[in-house]
């Protein structure tokens, strides 16, 4: 394993993920109906282990909004015995490390970029609309939460209608938003001070300083400790980091088993759709061996379920955050978890200075950059075969899931695959005197016998027929038998059937049993 030194922009970058995670890791445990802490343990796992074991350099785990079905369901199943689903945790880590010594990752090989696009876009577009109410101050909803209908009767639409306007929210959110676009544009971008101090690190201090000063730009409204980040006391931390969460008898119970199952496939399947996406943004162009990245979940998985946490995913938007911060290298990812560690340990009460509309204002600015318009432009451009599937993936992950809308995106990409089979397998070219050129070109396979036997019903009687299957790689042996068909009625058509055999060894082994 190669040993790569720290770049000079991980440090800065690990502070931005690090303030990011941090309230979304308190919301998923929040929604889980679990301790906050138990969300900030699973993120020192994603950053400390899965990030020192991964080979993504720019990849973050931790707990994802995706999973929280599949937890508060296995809490449930298993009478809501919490030791029960820390053990369930564990065995699916287990069971991850095994599905990457199997190299199961190399499923991830088969998304096509559009349907990434796609989901790209979508999270992006989420998390503006879900930013949105905390910017101005409306707290409601827990951080993180990606859903379209949400469990206070509202959805991601009409809760924009029934937020509630805290007017020290609106000026810290809307003037870190403001100070992120003028920092972004491509004059300010190049300054030195903002090499120093990167653009996402100097929105949270003006947010803290907005918080604490409020009351000299005559804001009596001030904000409340449900507007801050609100991080566990370290008692609570020293409870949770304990041993005993682990019952080795759990580990001979079927419930929690099948939950562990569970649990290890979706985590699976979200971190492969995820280092697929962090990959085709990188502008390195560096590509993360699937089947190490599983290994890694499933060690991360396997401590975060020792320790009292959720289960461990690779994460969109922290990694998209920690890619918009200029990072480099791994180091970022395994830096934010100790930031996470140190938060628990000595940080709280200067971290819940922080107000959460500073934050809402990063990660409205990171879903701009995700789905900006020129992205959906760009695939209209490449034709309707890449926009479908890449728009199909968006409205299916924006009102459901990222798995539901990812195999929709696919479903629409194979529909295009096909299609295109169909245009290209079997070509048929008229020419002068009644001759006919059938040529097979590329695979052929069964889904091509309608299309075949189209073209054979109209060859006229009285006419040469050539065909010819030199660039054929592959031939089902239903297409041949439909050749055998027609060579056998076309005596009675006075058909005359010609089979090119030049390059005879190229010939598909199974064209070769055509009697003509």
């Amino acid at each position: 394993m190669k040993f790569t030194l720290p770049h000079k922009n991980d440090f800065s970058a690990s502070l931005v993920v690090f303030l990011v995670a941090l309230p979304l890791c308190l919301g998923i445990a929040f929604a889980s109906g679990l301790p906050a802490i138990t969300g900030v343990i699973s993120g020192i796992c994603g950053g400390l282990l899965v990030g020192a074991i991964s080979g993504s350099q720019q990849s973050v785990s931790g707990p994802a909004a995706g999973l929280l079905v599949v937890v508060t369901t296995a809490i449930s199943s298993l009478n809501n015995d919490i030791s029960l689903f820390f053990t369930a945790v564990l065995l699916a880590g287990l069971i991850q490390v095994v599905l990457g010594i199997l190299k199961t990752g190399f499923l991830g090989g088969f998304i096509p970029t559009s349907v990434i696009k796609g989901m790209m876009a979508a999270i992006g577009f989420i998390l503006i609309f879900k930013q949105i109410p905390h910017l101005v101050g409306f707290d409601g909803d827990f951080e993180g939460d990606e859903s379209f209908f949400q469990r206070d009767g509202n959805n991601t639409i009409t809760e924009l209608f029934h937020a509630t306007i805290h007017s020290e929210a609106v000026l810290i959110g809307l003037s870190c938003l403001i100070l992120l676009i003028i920092l972004d544009l491509p004059r300010i971008k190049k300054s030195i001070v903002l090499k120093i101090a990167p653009p996402f690190l100097v929105v949270v201090v003006l947010g803290i300083f907005l918080n604490i000063c409020s009351s000299f730009f005559g804001i009596t409204e001030q904000l409340g400790s449900e507007h801050l980040i609100q991080l566990p006391p370290l008692s609570t931390a020293a409870d949770l980091f304990l041993w005993n969460k682990f019952r080795s008898d759990s580990l001979f119970n079927s419930a929690v088993w099948m939950q562990a199952f569970i649990i290890a496939i979706v985590a699976s399947l979200e971190t492969i759709l995820n280092i697929e996406a962090t990959d085709k943004f990188d502008e390195e162009k560096r590509i993360t061996p699937p089947n190490r990245e599983l290994v890694a979940q499933g060690i991360g998985n396997i401590f975060s379920g020792l320790f009292g946490g959720l289960p461990v995913t690779s994460v969109v938007v922290r990694s998209s955050s920690n890619r918009l911060a200029g990072a480099k290298t791994k180091w970022s990812a395994i830096l934010h978890g100790f930031w996470l560690l140190c938060a628990i340990l000595f940080l709280g009460q200067y971290l819940n200075l922080v107000p959460l509309s500073a934050l809402a204002a990063i990660l409205i600015f990171v879903g701009f950059k995700l789905t900006k318009p020129s992205i959906f432009r760009d695939l209209w451009s490449e034709g309707i075969s890449q926009f479908l599937p890449f728009i199909a993936t968006f409205l299916a992950i924006y009102f459901s899931d990222m798995l539901k809308g990812v195999l929709i995106g696919i479903a629409f990409g194979m529909f295009f695959i096909i299609r295109t089979n169909f245009k290209s397998a079997i070509r048929i070219t008229k020419g002068d005197n009644n001759d006919n050129l059938l040529r097979f070109r590329k695979e052929v396979s069964f889904l091509n016998k309608p299309a075949l036997k189209k073209i054979l019903m109209v060859i006229p009687e009285n006419s040469d027929l050539f065909i010819d299957a030199r660039k054929c790689e592959f031939m089902d042996p239903d297409i041949i038998e439909i050749l055998q068909d027609f060579v056998i009625s076309s005596k009675s058509k006075n058909i005359r059937i010609e089979l090119n055999k030049d390059n005879w060894g190229e010939l598909p082994e199974v064209f070769k049993t055509l009697k003509l």
